[in-house]
């Protein structure tokens, strides 16, 4: 049989991206790739888009949520949704176009030769576009931090454009995995890492978001700070 891919893309007041992304992954690739959209109940009708558009179109899933719970909750939810449906590959990805499409098919080349395969800005200097240099410094230098705490040679450890087999996320306890934003980011590639996993970086190009709201916030950032603490303490006692 051939291998299944899904994208996971989580929404909240995406309706203009996802209006476009969607027949944009469809029409990039024809078979093997579905798309799951996680919406948290937008006020904007995203999820109801989505439905309507999955009546039509089987390789269009929803999972709709009651409320605004989190990037990482709604990851998990998809997550826990490809391995009871049969996925091979697992995409997180962007609904806002900051995740280029067009380079699901490097991460799908680059797979085959690794269990974790993340699209990275920083691993050939610094790929970011429109991007504040506020944010651009905090975001790269997050990265080093989050190397020197936890050991991790990677990158980009908090970057949200990747691609996982599916036995990685089977070897991880989903139930566990409590973090959002960067912190769920780093806290997935860490578990897999700590797993012994080969991991695979890509250059990516990011390009900030023109339309809709980001979803940045002071707390997401203060969780990814102490989220580092938390894995390298844990992995010294034997908690992991």
């Amino acid at each position: 049989m051939p291998e299944k891919s899904l994208v996971i893309i989580p929404t909240y007041n995406e309706m203009e991206n996802i209006q476009l992304i969607i027949p944009d992954l469809l029409g990039r690739f024809k078979n093997n790739l579905d798309i799951l959209i996680v919406d948290d109940n937008s006020p904007d009708g995203t999820g109801n888009f989505v439905e309507e558009l999955g009546k039509t179109n089987e390789r269009v899933k929803l999972i709709k949520r009651e409320k605004k719970n989190g990037l990482g909750t709604a990851y998990v939810a998809g997550f826990k949704f490809a391995l009871q449906n049969d996925y091979d590959f697992i995409f997180e990805m962007d609904a806002d176009y900051s995740h280029d499409p067009k380079e699901l098919k490097s991460f799908l080349r680059a797979i085959k030769n690794y269990d974790l395969v993340l699209g990275s800005r920083y691993v050939k200097g610094v790929n970011v576009v429109n991007w504040p240099i506020r944010r651009l410094l905090l975001s790269y230098f997050a990265n080093i931090y989050t190397r020197i705490v936890t050991g991790m040679p990677i990158k980009d450890a908090t970057g949200g454009f990747k691609c996982f087999r599916r036995r990685v996320l089977e070897s991880i306890n989903l139930d566990k995995v409590k973090s959002n934003g960067y912190a769920f980011q780093i806290e997935m590639t860490y578990k897999a890492w700590k797993q012994g996993f080969k991991i695979g970086e890509i250059p990516i190009i990011f390009i900030d978001r023109t339309m809709g709201q980001s979803k940045m916030s002071k707390k997401i950032v203060r969780e990814a700070v102490f989220m580092v603490w938390k894995l390298r303490l844990r992995s010294i006692f034997g908690l992991q």
